[in-house]
């Protein structure tokens, strides 16, 4: 009975193995723009923590040009990862936050800041991610992002 007991649980280990929480620790590097009456576009570096396998914390800092003027853009958001654990194929998310622009000699804006976005593999080490979305103007962004699993 014990041995028939036990089989069965060896054979639900994978099951098991799967659902663990998949938290890490995330660097990201690429390009941002965002279309507005001033539009920006420069490079952005992100960083993220995964505090579990469905959710991410992430700040993105950007610096570049707005209106042919040196601009710095930074944004905050909690997302929402739809299959955070795939190790292939395309990961969605979505997430919500803050969005903070300052352009030399031009007061400093802040927004409320909507993206959707595609990564590759999000269960892997590293992969590309395309960011679409809302905040001071139509945002875009795009780059190469690697993760530290704990």
């Amino acid at each position: 009975m014990r041995s028939v007991a036990l089989a069965g649980l060896l054979a639900c280990f994978p099951l098991f193995a799967d659902a663990q929480q998949l938290t890490s620790n995330e660097v990201s590097v690429g390009a941002a723009a965002s279309l507005a009456r001033r539009t920006f576009a420069g490079a952005e570096l992100g960083l993220a923590h995964r505090p579990s396998g469905d959710s991410r914390i992430a700040l993105a800092l950007a610096g570049g040009t707005a209106g042919q003027r040196a601009a710095a853009r930074a944004r905050l958001t909690i997302q929402l990862l739809v299959n955070a654990s795939a190790r292939s194929g395309v990961g969605i998310y979505a997430g919500v936050g803050t969005a903070f622009m300052a352009r030399r000699g031009s007061p400093g804006q802040g927004y409320l800041a909507v993206l959707l976005g595609l990564e590759g593999a999000p269960g892997r080490r590293q992969s590309w991610f395309v960011e679409a979305g809302l905040g001071g103007g139509v945002l875009a962004a795009s780059g190469w992002r690697v993760r530290w699993f704990h």
